[in-house]
């Protein structure tokens, strides 16, 4: 048994405070887990101090000899920041992902002899058959503490976006019945919570109120991108402090990053892919990132989702959306970055006319198309196995596709398809496409970005629409809000000659179009290439001078398109010489936060017309 008092000593060296005390219902929460080894959904807002809950349960548990607690987490910089609270309390956590294959053998040799205390690992984890036979199978009965952080993903996440929180349920289902669990999320209506508890089990549900008292919100609707470029502009700079202004895509991320650069406003683009060359790879940089924004080092970071969930900045002064994300949920999530260790935040939503075509997007492509489905089975029934190279060399389907295609195949219970080391093999199990819980979550999809739309036009207070969407049980006017106010909690107005260099910016922020340079195995036979192209044999880099509909020349494509011929303007354009601004992002390369001059590169001599 584990008391109140040796508890809190436990939270206060994790938090490095003698005088820290527990929050409302922190202590409860550890009582369940520790003492009475409980499943425990746990629904709090940001900052209230989650991790906090689940760690000084660990040490608790594995003072009293429990073996490891295994965490399932999301995002590699939620995995970053728990790792560094963890050796806060002498916790010795380690984490196998993708960013860490050479230190895999140590890492798993250190969980089966019991040397770690906390092993965390993305959903996708569970896929992998070695790791499932070599690591978690052997040490599942051992296992003192299952942790489903951003536990909402089962629900909102699982579903499409990372199908594996879908293998949890197998998990659990081999846990032995003592293995106390929690759940952990700040975004969880009534909804996301009745199917969380549909796959972790009969849960107790603690849920605290959602109401964040520092945060000032405001929404502004501006349809184009050059009045969105141009607010950024104008106001960033009377933002307080350091924050982060969220973008729906790799290439909104960039090109804002680029603007903001231009117009002095120092801030790095940051997702998924994000390079830099003097960094050996992504996860690298990234990290740079992510020290640059702690240490007040740019004036924001711009990013995409992949910095959120449990990226912990206490003083974070604000958080910008370019775009409407897709859901109160998803957006909640985000604003909530900011504030947790000041009293004064600010969090704005900007919406646009391309917000709903790129949601639409999202939501038509978050399934497989059944074509695709039944020619990957097909083609797997047909040989003892594929691998998706080979797959690829069969069927007229992109890798992606084919990746989509077996990863969702893969989830079922029991699944159509298993893997093989690199190789996938159709099982005895039949397999229909379920069309009805396709056509039910994209409805479930469609009335949420309704409810943001809600959201953006909301006549009331804003925190109060937000806790009322997420079923607080306590929701009320923040009194702080731009609603609440009767004003704005930041300016709205916007220059006209910002808007026109915007839109200048937006004609020339071109993209630029590699060729592939490496040759699939046996796709020239006649010729024996395989692996890279022979250097003289590559195409130089192009460039592509807009996507369609797109702001800047897109919109003037999509309008001459339908009107049956192209104007010389579009031909002007295609034709210039200058690559435009997007060579000039450069700015935002980070080494040691210096500006550097643009990387020399031969000039493109591939153009490429709209279409």
């Amino acid at each position: 048994m584990t008391d109140r008092t040796a508890a809190l000593e436990l939270l206060r060296g994790l938090l490095d405070n003698q005088s820290a005390h527990f929050r409302d219902g922190q202590w409860e929460a550890i009582d369940a887990l520790v003492n009475r080894r409980e499943r425990l959904l746990l629904v709090q807002r940001t900052g209230w101090g989650k991790s906090a809950v689940y760690f000084v349960a660990t040490r608790a548990l594995r003072d009293a000899g429990s073996g490891a607690t295994l965490i399932v987490s999301p995002l590699l910089a939620l995995m970053r920041n728990q790792i560094e609270a963890a050796a806060r309390m002498n916790i010795r956590a380690m984490t196998i992902n993708s960013t860490n294959r050479s230190e895999w053998p140590d890492l798993q040799r250190a969980v089966l002899l019991d040397d770690a205390d906390v092993l965390l690992i993305s959903p996708e984890r569970l896929a992998n058959e070695t790791f499932m036979d070599e690591v978690l199978l052997p040490v599942s009965e051992r296992i003192g503490l299952l942790v489903v952080d951003e536990v909402h993903c089962i629900s909102d996440w699982g579903h499409d976006f990372r199908p594996d929180y879908r293998r949890l349920a197998s998990v659990l289902r081999r846990m032995p019945a003592n293995v106390p669990i929690v759940g952990t999320t700040a975004t969880a209506n009534d909804r996301v919570i009745d199917d969380a508890k549909r796959q972790l089990g009969e849960v107790i549900v603690q849920r605290g109120p959602l109401m964040r008292e520092s945060l000032h919100l405001q929404t502004v609707r501006l349809s184009t991108q050059a009045e969105r470029l141009a607010w950024l502009a104008d106001h960033v700079h009377e933002l307080p402090g350091t924050g982060v202004i969220y973008a729906l895509t790799q290439r909104d991320a960039e090109q804002v990053s680029a603007w903001l650069n231009q117009r002095d406003i120092l801030v790095r683009p940051y997702h998924a892919d994000v390079a830099h060359d003097l960094y050996a790879d992504s996860d690298t940089y990234r990290r740079r990132l992510e020290r640059a924004l702690d240490r007040n080092e740019v004036k924001a970071l711009v990013a995409t989702t992949a910095l959120g969930m449990g990226y912990d900045k206490p003083d974070l002064g604000f958080v910008v959306h370019y775009q409407a994300p897709g859901s109160v949920i998803a957006y909640y999530q985000q604003v909530g970055r900011a504030g947790r260790g000041i009293d004064r935040a600010v969090g704005v939503l900007l919406s646009g006319a391309e917000d709903g075509e790129i949601h639409e997007h999202f939501r038509q492509t978050a399934f497989p198309e059944e074509a695709w489905v039944s020619d990957v089975l097909e083609a797997l029934e047909d040989a003892e196995g594929l691998s998706i190279r080979e797959l690829e060399q069969t069927l007229n389907l992109r890798h992606g596709q084919i990746d989509k295609v077996l990863k969702v195949l893969s989830v079922d219970n029991p699944a159509p398809v298993i893997r093989d080391g690199s190789t996938w093999r159709r099982t005895a199990v039949p397999y229909r496409v379920d069309r009805e819980r396709i056509a039910r979550l994209t409805a479930q999809r469609e009335a949420e970005w309704e409810q943001i739309q809600s959201y953006v036009d909301e006549a009331g207070c804003l925190m109060r629409f937000l806790a009322e969407a997420l079923d607080d049980p306590d929701p009320r006017p923040c009194g702080k809000c731009a609603r609440c106010v009767g004003g704005t909690t930041v300016a709205t107005s916007i220059s006209h000659d910002t808007v026109l260099a915007a839109t200048r910016f937006l004609r020339q922020a071109e993209l630029p179009l590699t060729c592939n340079r490496q040759v699939a195995k046996g796709a020239f036979p006649e010729y024996g290439w395989r692996g890279n192209l022979p250097s003289g044999l590559c195409a130089e880099t192009g460039r592509i001078l807009c996507r369609w509909g797109d702001a800047g020349w897109g919109e003037t494509v999509a309008h001459e398109k339908h009107r049956g011929r192209l104007g010389d303007s579009l031909v002007a354009a295609a034709r210039r010489d200058d690559p435009g601004t997007m060579e000039a992002r450069s700015l935002a390369g980070l080494g040691h936060l210096r500006s550097v001059e643009p990387p020399s590169q031969p000039r493109p001599r591939l153009l490429t017309a709209p279409g």
